[in-house]
């Protein structure tokens, strides 16, 4: 199985690199080997010293941002060279924040096994569905989708989950969520249900 992490908006490439780590080693101890690839954003941050952006983002605009086209289809791409590089292989995509939207706004039409959004939020234009052309190659007319957020998160509103969540079944799409007592962080309570979803992806699908 392959894990594809997207960070999150003024994080560097290997941000969530601990965190792929950590599944990895989880899921090794059961028999399964979980390959990481950390992306990069292409832009670069205004705060500098590496910081990079999957887009710009308006802080003072109400609502949610709309995704830029090119940028959705540059992420596009890229899963793609790596969905072709993974062969039969399953490919899970994990995002963080803005990268949990990204995923999404990406990877729901793509052949993947799997999304996970941690404290991500939906774009203005609503959600892309699965593209079910591709549910031979997966065995899944849609990926399965993990959400993950903090009730208390300052930065996303929690309430981005549930909007989510209701789009996500509105396209037909298998969601979970998950609202943890914390912020906008990653903690040991979503690193558990991370885990357990890949292992059950696993289960399902096979690496």
């Amino acid at each position: 199985m392959r894990l594809l992490l997207l960070h999150g908006w003024g994080a560097t490439g290997d941000d969530l690199a601990p965190l792929g780590h950590e599944l990895a080693r989880r899921l090794g101890a059961l028999g399964t080997t979980l390959q990481v690839h950390s992306l990069a954003a292409p832009d670069p941050h205004p705060a500098g010293g590496g910081a990079r952006q999957w887009y710009p983002l308006d802080l003072g605009r109400p609502g949610w941002p709309d995704c830029p086209e090119a940028a959705r289809l540059a992420l596009r791409r890229r899963l793609e060279a790596e969905l072709a590089e993974a062969g039969t292989g399953p490919v899970v995509v994990l995002g963080f924040s803005q990268g949990g939207a990204m995923a999404l706004e990406a990877a729901l039409a793509l052949p993947v096994a799997a999304i996970i959004s941690c404290s991500g939020y939906p774009h203005a234009g609503g959600l892309r569905p699965p593209d079910t052309n591709h549910a031979a190659d997966t065995k899944h007319a849609a990926p399965s989708v993990l959400l993950l957020h903090g009730r208390h998160d300052p930065a996303v509103p929690a309430a981005a989950l549930g909007q989510l969540q209701q789009d996500l079944q509105a396209a037909g799409v298998p969601v979970e969520a998950l609202l943890f007592p914390g912020e906008h962080t990653i903690p040991a309570e979503a690193v558990d249900a991370m885990a357990s979803f890949l292992g059950r992806i696993n289960a399902t699908v096979g690496d």
